[in-house]
């Protein structure tokens, strides 16, 4: 038995290492959030045994928790780097015909050359439609629509576009050379009842799930959305130093378990050496 205790405390530990590592692989990447391996310990026995007298049968993987914590942020040059100081997430939409919509801390946004504004895997950012007082109208997935640059003023389509600005709260204007303004709309943004929930699906970007309940949607510095900060971006959340010394303490516990089965391995072949 106790060849299977100590193993099921080397597979602890080697995943261990993998969560961490995992963390310290990632941690230039933006938005990423980190990763923490949690585990409970094993115990068996039967109704009408006295627990006085039974170990401990070894550990087991709970689950593997994101840790939605704030990271640092770094300074850009680019209006449409945007960063959120808060929970919320950035709302993006795939390509026809699926149209998939996930949810991301990257907010490393780019045009294309038909003026669509998308992250760095190619998804679209989402806007929310607003009124005359940018107040938004619908806070729904399917009231959203895709950040498309426009190509000439409203009045004047020779017009041509000079500059987009991003406040706090979300809302895009864009401005004309003709000195025409016009509001594009509010940067869409989700948050939901458990974040740990989300689906992590590779670069800083997620997928909703019955565990993490259903997205609440809004604009920015509504509630725990948070507020966007456009030129900036948000590092991943993950301390060299602290992982480290995880790490360390990992392989420590892996070295022991590893010697706890070499010990066992040894008795049991002093025993069968003593019957031969």
């Amino acid at each position: 038995m106790s060849f299977y205790t100590s193993l099921s405390g080397l597979k602890g530990a080697q995943t261990d290492m993998s969560v961490i590592s995992n963390n310290i692989a990632n941690a230039n990447s933006i938005g990423f959030k980190r990763s923490k391996a949690t585990f409970g310990d094993i115990f068996a026995s039967s109704p009408t045994q006295s627990t006085k007298t039974v170990a401990g049968q070894g550990q087991r993987l709970i689950g593997i928790a994101q840790q939605f914590t704030q990271g640092s942020y770094e300074t850009s040059e680019k209006t449409l780097d945007l960063a959120v100081v808060g929970e919320g997430l950035f709302v993006v939409k795939g390509d026809p015909p699926r149209e998939q919509v996930t949810y991301t801390r990257n907010g490393a946004f780019s045009p294309t050359a038909d003026g669509h504004i998308v992250d760095s895997t190619g998804q679209k950012l989402q806007l929310l439609p607003v009124d005359a007082a940018g107040n938004v109208t619908d806070r729904t997935l399917g009231g959203m629509s895709d950040f498309v640059l426009p190509s000439g003023a409203p009045s004047d389509p020779a017009s041509s576009l000079i500059n987009v600005s991003i406040g706090q709260d979300g809302l895009v204007s864009a401005t004309f050379a003709n000195g025409e303004m016009q509001v594009l709309g509010k940067v869409a943004m989700a948050t939901f009842p458990a974040m740990e929930g989300l689906r992590p699906i590779g670069d800083a970007h997620w997928q909703s799930t019955g565990e993490s309940g259903v997205p609440s949607i809004d604009a920015a510095t509504n509630g725990p959305m948070g507020a966007i900060r456009s030129g900036a971006l948000e590092r991943s959340n993950v301390d060299i130093t602290e992982e480290l010394v995880m790490l360390i303490g990992a392989q420590r516990n892996f070295q022991a378990n590893a010697k706890a089965i070499e010990g066992a391995s040894t008795l049991t072949q002093t025993i069968i050496n003593m019957r031969t």
